[in-house]
């Protein structure tokens, strides 16, 4: 009989290649090797790796899974941090009522700053040193939650290093709706609407690399004609200027 645990985690034995130890094909049951998390907050969609923690993204819930350390609380709230023998310690929520839904795709990170989306909620987030911040009500609130609300809509993210910014694309059916849009820090909003789709992408080194129908697109190549995305050429770029009356 089979079950799927999909608000749980378990882990193997250690691999060390420096003493030549290979335990990740063991799971002595015989060993607190399971971290269950609360299955109010729905199933995992996504782990990230930061500094000496488990960043876990629940469809309702952001978590912080200490590694090697637990959590004691005192009597004021405040948090004290202790080591232990386990391997994932206590798992700590980040204030607000945000997850990723099911859309893991959306999750991007640079540095400190990870960027994901709440489809549940209509909202894009930021998760950095300090929290939890919506950055999607940044001057842009309606027009996410018209965006965002369509249950045809498929939700990609990707940090474009080498213009410094978070582009999130909506994917959708029909092909007047898909677009992108882009997130600047330096601005702390959003800067850009652009013409393209990108499915999966990446930045290495500097460079920014996207994938359509199994190519590979480098991004601000000198020998592409501007305008040009994915082998197609779009309309000229324009500038809109919004002043109130």
């Amino acid at each position: 009989k089979q079950k799927t645990n999909k608000s749980g985690l378990i882990y193997s034995g250690l691999y060390n290649s420096r003493n030549d130890v290979n335990n990740l094909n063991e799971f002595n049951t015989g060993e607190k090797i399971t971290k269950e998390l609360n299955t109010e907050y729905g199933s995992i969609q996504k782990l990230h790796a930061r500094n000496t923690d488990l960043i876990a993204f629940c469809e309702d819930k952001v978590l912080r899974i200490l590694a090697n350390k637990d959590a004691l609380f005192n009597a004021d709230g405040n948090v004290n941090l202790v080591s232990t023998n386990n391997v994932l310690g206590q798992a700590v929520p980040y204030g607000g009522e945000y997850g990723i839904s099911k859309d893991p795709e959306s999750f991007a990170t640079n540095g400190s700053r990870i960027y994901f989306s709440d489809k549940s909620r209509n909202a894009i987030l930021r998760l950095s040193n300090d929290g939890l911040t919506i950055i999607s009500s940044k001057g842009m609130k309606s027009y996410f939650r018209d965006k965002i609300n369509s249950q045809e809509l498929k939700i990609v993210g990707a940090y474009d290093q080498f213009a410094d910014q978070y582009i999130i694309s909506f994917d959708h059916a029909t092909a007047a709706e898909a677009e992108s849009v882009s997130f600047k820090e330096d601005v702390d909003g959003w800067v850009s609407r652009l013409t393209y789709v990108i499915k999966p992408a990446l930045s290495i080194n500097g460079k920014f690399y996207s994938f359509n129908n199994g190519d590979l697109y480098e991004h601000y190549h000198p020998s592409v004609p501007r305008n040009t995305f994915h082998g197609d050429t779009f309309k000229s770029s324009g500038v809109q200027l919004i002043f109130n009356q």
